[in-house]
């Protein structure tokens, strides 16, 4: 019997340890850019010096972000470390680009508002729950029925960035539309079981410790897409959240309708959710929590775009009589 070709393995890998379908790409394409860039040459027989031209031609040529050059290096770390099984000392040399530091863009409440007034429909729902509530767009998308609580007024946020579990807040304003979101997703999964499906994706190995729960009610996608589909993992047919370009076009063009000049998207929600919170009053050990931050430092930039001037000092220009 023939051994797996290297990408299988690198998915077997990745499956393992239950990284997301996102990494799982990202990771086979950079180790398949890397291949190709040594002209087919396996990895086994490269190393340090390989890695270090194919990272140099992705800054210097390509020209790709710092962010970008790390994603690419994290792939070649997984392949040579945990596919290969090669532990070499220069591995753990290997220089990480160093992201810039940028302030992130933040509209007011006023601006805000105008966006939102641009939306309608789910999208309109989806911008309120990411400003309201500070997820990020994926968290919100793989929002799970089970995991929003009206009574607490909460939201369950699982296996956000880092595989972290983290709560919420679930704003008043948003429970009258959630409720009818979930009729929604609810007349849908009825839909389903009727025509034999109704299954949804569970992860890690839930599928098989509680063979039911992937048709019950409590597991289902808050936000389902309007069609079933086939799961490029296991070839199940489900229905998938919604796709997330959607909202990402939404939100682009309700910028344009508003007429905003600064680059607006979806994190820019979240941005404005720290940022408002912080001039209400509220502490910044409180907002991190909120956001999942592990290190407080990153909440602190949201210090650094508050209504108060640069730093929160007042100009001398303005003492002037």
């Amino acid at each position: 019997m023939s051994s797996p070709r290297l990408l299988d393995r690198v998915r077997e890998a990745i499956h393992v340890r239950h990284y997301s379908i996102r990494t799982e790409d990202a990771y086979v394409q950079w180790i398949r850019r890397f291949i190709l860039f040594h002209n087919k040459r396996h990895p086994d027989s490269m190393a340090e010096k390989e890695i270090t031209e194919f990272l140099t031609h992705l800054a210097i040529q390509k020209n790709v972000s710092a962010s970008t050059q790390n994603q690419a290096l994290s792939a070649l770390l997984f392949l040579y470390q945990i596919v290969l099984g090669q532990e070499l000392a220069w591995l753990d040399d290997v220089v990480r680009a160093k992201r810039p530091q940028r302030l992130p863009v933040v509209l007011t409440p006023t601006e805000v508002a105008q966006l939102l007034s641009m939306m309608s429909g789910v999208n309109l729902l989806m911008a309120e729950m990411l400003y309201g509530t500070g997820m990020r767009l994926m968290e919100c998308l793989r929002l799970r029925v089970k995991d929003i609580n009206f009574e607490y007024k909460q939201i369950i946020i699982r296996a956000g960035k880092g595989n972290k579990d983290r709560v919420t807040v679930l704003p008043d304003r948003l429970t009258s539309k959630l409720k009818e979101q979930l009729q929604h997703a609810r007349s849908l999964h009825e839909h389903d079981l009727r025509e034999g499906f109704g299954l949804v994706y569970l992860p890690y190995a839930l599928a098989k410790k509680y063979p039911n729960a992937n048709k019950e009610w409590g597991w289902q996608y808050v936000f389902p897409s309007g069609n079933r589909s086939l799961d490029p993992r296991d070839r199940v047919i489900r229905r998938h959240y919604l796709y997330e370009k959607n909202l990402q076009r939404a939100m682009k063009q309700a910028a344009r309708k508003a007429g905003f000049f600064k680059p607006v998207s979806c994190h820019t929600l979240r941005h404005c959710f720290a940022t408002h919170l912080l001039e209400s009053g509220y502490d910044i050990r409180t907002i991190q929590e909120l956001l999942g931050h592990k290190d407080v430092k990153t909440t602190q930039i949201y210090t650094h775009v508050m209504k108060k001037g640069a730093q929160g000092v007042r100009s001398p220009l303005e003492q002037l009589v």
